[in-house]
């Protein structure tokens, strides 16, 4: 039945009934069976926090002062990022994914 037999069609409608996942046979979306998911490796201490998607225009000292309500805790930012953002703290860039620890 296609789309504009059900438009015309003058008898009953009902809605489509959603299908039920198969219990025992976990396929992923092209109909190959799922690995199971990968455990994550175990996050330092610093890692545990929110994580935060850089945005244009921001620096850690915005987002610590967004986050923390004092831009002068950037340092922190930076010292749980450093393998994200490198050796210059000044330069972040647009879509780096930083982890914003707990304080």
């Amino acid at each position: 039945m296609g789309l504009f037999d059900f438009l015309s069609d003058k008898g009953e409608k009902k809605p489509v009934q959603p299908t039920q996942p198969q219990t025992g046979s976990a396929t992923d979306f092209f109909g190959n069976k799922a690995q199971p998911a990968a455990q994550p490796a175990a996050q330092p201490a610093a890692a545990q926090g929110e994580s935060y998607t850089v945005v244009s225009g921001d620096s850690l000292s915005k987002i610590a002062k967004h986050h923390y309500g004092d831009a002068s805790k950037w340092h922190q930012i930076y010292d749980a990022n450093k393998a994200t953002i490198g050796s210059n703290p000044d330069h972040i860039e647009v879509g780096q994914v930083l982890q914003l620890p707990k304080l």
